[in-house]
């Protein structure tokens, strides 16, 4: 019977124990799944014909050819099986079928685990350990792909993370009578394992408690049906965060949810009246229906002066106009009582006070280089300059524990453009701040969330891409920084950035719209990256170079319906549900110790049950327009 092929990817090297020159080789080839007989196997294969498009093999072993061999290959890590010293081996292991002189045939059912290494040249290997205990040397995805081999392997096997070591993936096959057997084997019950699966399914609670509450990610897998993907990427703790250290590059399951096709978003026009809104005393009548036209289509220029006020919270939205003279006057007295106060320091003042001459140093070393090209700001002596000085210095003496940070300039700039008011635009700024403020502190705390739940949502919509960047040691999203810290600001033209940032100012349709942004350039930059030589540094040189050079309404239109479409994905998970707004749980539940098994219940089960996780918000309606 001619074999049968599951899975190919080429592109994948591996890395062997021999030296050149002292550098560590790598040899391309394919890795593939192929059925011989009905036995699947996980194949490695160099690269036979040099004209594809993989480079040339770069070292082949061969007898008395130079280059020192060291036989006894070391992995760089202790073998799998001494992580979990209990586990007993029952008979003796096929042993592995060397096709080649670097080729390897592994059959599935004597495939043990899967474990992430990095070591030697920095990147991040794959490294198979057979049932025998032999680490097969490691293999590097140049070009991704690891989700995609770990996709089709589900189809055979099942892959459960160690209760012990977050980096390693367990291998059993799909039969609950294995599964038993394993956990005999690995002693972490007092009693008998050989009904853990039925006792598991009708009272997992119970059975939970005790040893069992050490593998409770293993049974997310292990119970999940045979084309079911898996979910986990880790042994999680009672907060359903990691426990062990996360490595970007083998979140290698993960949401597994099957995201229905992407909607056509179109874009409206923008609001182009204003006064019709407003009722005899000068409320707002509708704000909501105001957002909803702002984010549909932004604000023609004669209104943005009065309606970014509402949006950024200088006027309250059921303020009458009587009211809003009243806070216009009282906001007046108090920009310039702070104004003052950094006005009247004397030079001898502040060289005792290094951290306002500090700020004073920065700011004025950013304002000579913000938005020059635009005629407000151009010039030496522009006024619009020293109004961007002096705004900046108030609000130091407004949040003198924050102070001025790098960037913030950026974002004073348009809010002054449009404004053209000096005390007008420095209260719109506290109310910009107000939404962007953390972003600026310095542990970068949040910085480093929003990167986080970046990743989690493109982990959702792109695995593959997200394996790429992986691959390339850029699944951190690094490169995304500038983006998220002053909202693009650099990346499209001032005009572009007046209707983003009202857009992104009516919160609509969540409040980390700026992540579905994020996703929505980077998925447009897939073709460009994937399958391309790029590595760390030319990622980033590659997303820097966009500046100016991305379409503003294909971007918004791209990230709505990302928006819509992971919205009415019915089996989105809940970390995605949590970044997108469609998911609370209350406090009594999280602080409650059994919010875990709560949380984890439905996942291993598939369906709700009584007492289990915490209802989810319903979806937010996706917002419709006149």
């Amino acid at each position: 019977m001619d074999p049968k092929l599951i899975f190919e990817k080429e592109g994948v090297y591996l890395h062997t124990s021999v030296k050149r020159n002292n550098q560590d080789t790598s040899i391309p080839g394919f890795i593939r799944i192929v059925e011989r007989g009905g036995e699947p196997a996980l194949e490695w294969s160099p690269l036979e014909d040099a004209g594809r498009s993989t480079p040339a093999v770069f070292y082949t072993k061969k007898d008395g050819e130079g280059g020192d061999e060291d036989t006894n290959f070391d992995p760089g890590y202790e073998p799998d099986w001494a992580v979990i010293s209990t586990v007993k081996r029952a008979r003796e292991p096929v042993p592995v079928k060397d096709t080649d002189e670097w080729s390897f045939s592994l059959p599935l059912s004597e495939l043990y685990s899967l474990r992430r290494a990095r070591f030697s040249l920095g990147r991040n290997f794959l490294v198979l350990t057979s049932r025998g205990g032999h680490p097969l040397p490691p293999l590097h995805f140049h070009r991704g792909g690891t989700r995609g081999l770990l996709r089709a392997l589900q189809r055979y096997i099942i892959l459960a993370p160690s209760p012990v070591d977050g980096r390693l993936f367990l291998a059993y096959p799909h039969d609950s009578g294995a599964l038993s057997q394993s956990f005999d084997e690995l002693q972490l019950l007092d009693d008998g394992g050989s009904d853990l699966v039925s006792r598991f399914m009708q009272d997992p609670y119970a059975t939970t408690f005790g040893g069992f509450s050490k593998v409770t990610n293993f049974f997310r897998g292990a119970l999940r049906p045979p084309d079911s993907p898996l979910h986990t990427s880790g042994a999680q703790g009672a907060n359903g965060h990691t426990s062990v250290e996360e490595e970007p590059g083998f979140e290698l399951i993960t949401c597994g949810a099957e995201l229905g096709p992407r909607p056509e978003v179109t874009r409206g026009k923008p609001l182009n009246k204003w006064e019709e809104f407003l009722d005899p005393e000068g409320r707002v009548q509708n704000p909501e229906q105001i957002k909803e036209l702002v984010f549909r289509g932004g604000i023609i220029p004669s209104l943005r002066k009065d309606v970014w006020k509402f949006l950024l919270g200088f006027y309250p939205w059921n303020s009458t106009t009587k009211e809003r003279e009243d806070i216009l006057r009282t906001k007046t007295d108090e920009y310039f009582k702070m104004k003052v106060q950094w006005k009247s320091v004397s030079e001898a003042q502040e060289m005792r006070n290094s951290l306002l001459k500090g700020y004073r140093n920065l700011i004025e070393r950013d304002v000579n280089r913000t938005d020059r090209h635009n005629t407000f700001f151009s010039g030496n002596d522009n006024p619009g300059l020293t109004l961007l000085h002096d705004v900046l210095m108030t609000y130091c003496m407004y949040n003198f524990d924050l102070g001025y940070v790098q960037g913030m300039s950026d974002l004073l700039a348009p809010l002054l453009f449009v404004t053209q008011n000096e005390v007008e635009s420095f209260w719109c700024l506290t109310g910009f701040m107000d939404l962007v403020h953390h972003n600026f502190e310095e542990s970068q705390e949040a910085m480093k969330q929003q990167l986080l739940q970046l990743s989690i949502l493109l982990k959702a919509l792109d695995p593959e891409l997200c394996d790429y960047l992986d691959s390339q040691d850029s699944g951190s999203l690094c490169f995304c920084f500038r983006w998220l810290l002053i909202w693009f600001k650099r990346e499209f033209s001032f005009e572009d950035i007046l209707t983003l940032w009202e857009v992104m100012w009516t919160r609509l349709p969540c409040d980390n719209f700026h992540l579905l942004l994020a996703c929505s350039i980077l998925e447009s930059q897939r073709g460009e990256l994937i399958g391309s030589d790029h590595d760390f540094n030319t990622i980033l040189k590659h997303i820097n170079e966009l500046t100016m050079k991305l379409d503003l309404h294909t971007v918004i239109c791209g990230a709505e319906a990302i928006y819509q479409q992971l919205a009415q994905c019915k089996d989105l998970p809940v970390k995605v549900k949590e970044v997108l707004g469609l998911y609370a749980a209350s406090s009594s539940e999280e602080e409650s110790p059994e919010f875990e098994s709560q949380e984890t219940q439905p996942m291993l089960l598939g369906s709700p049950q009584p007492g289990g996780a915490p209802p989810a918000v319903p979806p937010r309606p996706v917002p419709t327009y006149p």
